[in-house]
């Protein structure tokens, strides 16, 4: 862990700053603001918070996330001081045990965690939310997503290739964060959903593959959308996936009117996907056109496999299909985001983010 530093300032010092703080296996492979006294006095100031105050205990190696910590991290990853109160609350939704940060730090799979921010608080940190979510462009949004990646190698331990072991990763991994357009939401927002008042800033922590984009250009109902948006899902892990828990639908402003426009609801368009992605166990058999199926100590249960034709869900309930408003405005195009939901996996979790008064 990177501590704070009092060199003199210059071309010269700072070069070797960031030579040095990449020699010591501190950053993401990109150049990092070195982590000077004032600058992170500032983000603890801003923080409202007392430095040695301890917020979470970051897995797998448990290292002690305090605010200073959480500080050094934010301000080497570019953040300005007042998104400190942001990094914070992303350090609780991660580090919660319904999270499974050492899972997701651990694991072979593909996914790195989405940090999704609602409620006032994007506006006034200029989040984007909106064209080009997923992309560059945005401080607020590269800069949180990079600084709670920082915590969690250089707190958490997940260091690529020795803790972190994923087969092949995803550009997720050096920052992953968005906003949602609520402005473009028919519905409740995330977080309103999930319990808390549209005023309130929140952060949620969502263990995600890279976004999956699905293109409908023609569809004019919403069940003819959402038949395009399920046949897309069908195939998230694999094709004869079952049982998998939370995965993120993130509708773009141009699709969601043609959805709200027919009357569905959120619940709604949880209800039809789930359906419509059951599969007969006779379609479900391991080695049969393809792959994986069902698990043994599932099919011995069953007295013909081959003919059963027992509808199987592909998620365990409609709620684990997390639906999501972002995007520009023009454009008909959506994406889904398969989560890392194997045996239990890992559960989005929202923090409220808590700001100085």
């Amino acid at each position: 862990m990177p501590r704070t530093t009092k060199r003199s300032s210059g071309p010269d010092s700072q070069a070797d700053a960031i030579e040095d703080l990449y020699a010591r296996g501190v950053t993401d492979g990109l150049p990092v603001i070195p982590p000077t006294l004032p600058r992170v006095e500032r983000a603890i100031q801003a923080s409202g918070r007392p430095a040695d105050e301890l917020i979470a205990l970051v897995p797998p190696n448990y290292g002690r996330a305090t605010v200073e910590k959480i500080a050094v991290n934010a301000v080497m990853a570019g953040c300005r001081p007042e998104y400190l109160p942001v990094v914070i609350a992303g350090v609780e939704a991660m580090c919660d045990e319904a999270f499974d940060l050492h899972g997701v730090a651990a694991t072979t799979n593909f996914s790195s965690p989405l940090f999704i921010i609602n409620g006032p608080i994007r506006k006034r940190l200029d989040v984007n939310c909106g064209v080009g979510v997923f992309g560059p462009g945005w401080r607020a949004n590269a800069t949180i997503g990079r600084a709670l990646r920082l915590i969690a190698v250089n707190l958490g331990g997940a260091r690529p290739g020795v803790i972190s072991m994923s087969t092949m990763g995803h550009p997720g991994r050096y920052t992953y964060c968005i906003g949602e357009s609520e402005e473009e939401n028919p519905w409740e927002p995330l977080h309103v959903e999930h319990g808390f008042a549209p005023g309130d800033s929140t952060v949620a922590a969502f263990a995600g593959d890279s976004p999956q984009g699905i293109y409908d250009h023609k569809s004019r109902t919403a069940k003819d959308l959402l038949t395009t948006i399920g046949r897309s899902l069908g195939v998230v892990w694999h094709h004869k996936a079952t049982a998998l828990g939370d995965t993120l639908v993130v509708l773009s402003p141009e699709h969601v009117r043609t959805i709200a426009g027919d009357g569905w609801s959120k619940k709604d368009i949880q209800r039809f996907l789930w359906e419509l992605l059951r599969k007969p166990v006779k379609e479900l058999l391991p080695g049969k056109d393809g792959g994986e199926g069902l698990p043994e100590s599932v099919l011995a249960g069953i007295p013909n496999p081959e003919t059963d034709g027992t509808l199987i869900a592909k998620f365990r309930a409609p709620e684990h299909l997390k639906i999501l408003v972002a995007g520009g405005t023009a454009g008909r195009f959506s994406a889904v985001i398969p989560g890392w939901t194997f045996p239990n996996g890992s559960n989005l979790v929202i923090k409220k983010i808590q700001t100085p008064e």
